[in-house]
């Protein structure tokens, strides 16, 4: 079934991506043979950086060409075309028309391309269409007349902005898809020592918030291998342990509670088998927005699955030296579960 255009055009910052503009890509899609999405912003909004929002069309609208820039981004892809003159991507604030020549420029001398429509939900539409069409006419007067296609300028079929979201993108859940929400969601890191009460505070401070948590994969695996555990196994924990975390995030409530990290299954890498990948070592690294370190004043209870308590001293005592070579801030927690959850929720809310 042939469509109405050959090609469209749809320039926005993205910030967060929700629903209203994938509403826009759908109809521009369904409308065009192709189409092009071009994002960039000055200055960038947190969390919503280059790679973040590449990611989100990347997840949600996999098929179509995708130009996700900032000024290190364009100076690297004309660098590799070499193209010597090269702009800056222009501030939010610049006048309209400084926006439009920067797009059509994109078009022409980064991207090879043009286009016959260009698909927005604002009025500035038809002066953005109107200098696409005098740009690309200039570079091929064959070209046809750029038509503006504006779509739900009232936001009646999806009533939100990008303002409104970033306000309170928890509040606003609704109008995001489940990957792009998850990248608002803050991860909160348990560390701590054989028996220091870490899954015991995880389940409780998933309760509390209204959320979900991550169990510890590599206790799991230890039971189901009857604790006959081989090195290849630490790297595969490590995987598996980040993989629940990407699972559960994007269902979790504003926070996920992780019983563990790769740090803990390199701990047991070096202690078991003397040595630790080199993935397993780069997943040590793996960021997290709060981590909480577990005291170990309360007594070891032999489950079966743990060592002594010169063991459990070596691991705390590990902990403390990894978070400070990595210069990682933390909170450490002590005292009955009820104390340790209330100084959890002090240091979130002092966040």
């Amino acid at each position: 079934m042939s469509k109405t255009f050959q090609r469209g055009l749809i320039v926005g910052k993205f910030c967060p991506l929700h629903k209203g503009h994938e509403y826009l890509i759908e109809q521009a899609i369904a409308a065009c043979e192709d189409l092009l999405v071009i994002s960039y912003t000055k200055p960038e909004f947190p969390l919503c950086g280059p790679l973040v929002r590449e990611r989100w069309l990347e997840l949600s609208f996999p098929y179509i060409q995708r130009l996700v820039i900032d000024d290190a981004i364009l100076q690297r892809l004309c660098s590799e075309r070499g193209i010597q003159d090269i702009p800056e991507v222009p501030h939010n604030d610049a006048a309209e028309d400084i926006h439009r020549q920067f797009v059509a420029w994109l078009c022409l001398a980064l991207l090879d391309s043009t286009a016959d429509a260009v698909f927005t939900s604002e009025d500035y539409g038809d002066g953005f269409a109107a200098v696409l069409t005098q740009r690309f006419q200039q570079h091929d007067p064959g070209l046809p007349v750029v038509a503006h296609i504006k779509l739900d300028k009232q936001r009646l079929t999806v009533p939100v902005s990008g303002t409104k979201v970033r306000l309170d993108p928890h509040a606003n859940k609704a109008y995001l898809s489940s990957h792009v929400y998850a990248s608002f969601v803050k991860k909160i890191c348990l560390l701590g020592a054989e028996s220091s009460g870490k899954t015991t505070l995880a389940e409780a401070l998933a309760r509390h918030l209204h959320t979900l948590w991550v169990p510890e994969y590599g206790r799991h695996l230890w039971v189901e291998k009857d604790g006959q555990l081989v090195f290849e196994d630490m790297q595969a924990i490590a995987v598996k342990q980040l993989a629940h975390e990407e699972q559960l995030r994007p269902q979790a409530n504003q926070w996920l509670v992780c019983d563990t990290s790769p740090m803990t299954t390199l701990l047991y890498s070096l202690a078991m088998f003397q040595q630790a990948s080199d993935a397993l070592q780069d997943m040590a690294n793996t960021p997290y927005d709060f981590i909480i370190l577990c005291d170990i004043d309360i007594p070891l209870i032999q489950d079966g699955t743990r060592q002594d308590q010169a063991f459990r001293l070596h691991q705390q005592e590990w902990y403390k030296q990894q978070l400070a070579q990595r210069t990682l801030p933390y909170l450490r927690v002590c005292g009955s579960l009820e104390q340790r959850l209330s100084q959890v929720m002090k240091y979130l809310g002092g966040k």
